[in-house]
């Protein structure tokens, strides 16, 4: 769940959504939770989780599940209380990093993305001190081989619904959107029956540093340090070459 993705390698990428399903799974349980306590549990009525269920859908989580999460987040005994909060700040070379995180213990949460910047040898900084490098932009990704369109027809009704851009890389296509109207992007290419390997608002990186080998490897080691803390929901950076 982190970053602007390039999906160079699709079946790796794949492999290690596999490998932590179970972790998304909790977080997106989350998210799906913070959804129904700010909008209500009726999609009709709250694109937020709407949007959250999409997002779901696209990491393979079961109906039931995204069900069970729904009933379980708008039930009288469900007390659990989360706030959301972006943390920012540097890793390796200065690369920019952001830090989505939902928690119930702000100072906890707090401590547990400080350690690990401090650990990697980056360090947290102040809000705004590297989202004016990022754009928030909607994401939605489709695998090729999934698709009955072709890629001209796709284009055409993305574009059409609204989407900014349209691109293509060896295995998949992706639409970009602004988030007012990812939603309807969306909700069109549903319709049509696509399906997606990812939909969601990122924010993405207006510029982007170059790692050496070394680098690279610290800066890998922090995003999936953070990532495996239990309040972090997505990570984003400006790092070339690092999904």
């Amino acid at each position: 769940m982190s970053g602007h993705s390039k999906w160079h390698n699709i079946q790796a990428k794949k492999g290690k959504a596999d490998a932590a399903r179970g972790k998304i799974f909790t977080k997106l349980g989350r998210e799906l939770l913070i959804a129904v306590k700010q909008g209500g549990p009726d999609p009709a009525g709250n694109s937020k989780l709407k949007d959250v269920i999409a997002k779901c859908k696209a990491a393979n989580m079961p109906n039931d599940t995204i069900n069970n999460a729904i009933k379980k987040a708008s039930g009288e005994g469900n007390t659990a209380s989360y706030e959301e909060i972006t943390y920012e700040g540097y890793g390796p070379n200065g690369v920019a990093v952001i830090v989505e995180a939902s928690t119930d213990n702000r100072n906890r949460t707090a401590a547990d993305v400080r350690h690990v910047f401090d650990k990697a040898g980056g360090n947290l900084g102040t809000n705004g001190c590297v989202s004016y490098l990022f754009n928030k932009k909607g994401v939605i990704v489709i695998e090729k081989s999934t698709l009955s369109k072709d890629e001209e027809e796709l284009m055409m009704l993305a574009l059409e619904a609204g989407a900014d851009d349209f691109n293509v890389a060896d295995e998949i296509y992706e639409i970009t959107t602004e988030p007012s109207s990812f939603t309807e992007v969306r909700e069109k290419l549903e319709s049509e029956g696509i399906e997606f390997l990812e939909a969601e608002v990122q924010m993405i990186p207006t510029t982007t540093v170059s790692l050496d080998d070394q680098a690279q490897e610290k800066m890998l080691r922090l995003i999936e340090k953070l990532e495996d803390l239990d309040d972090v929901m997505n990570v984003y950076h400006n790092a070339e070459n690092i999904d």
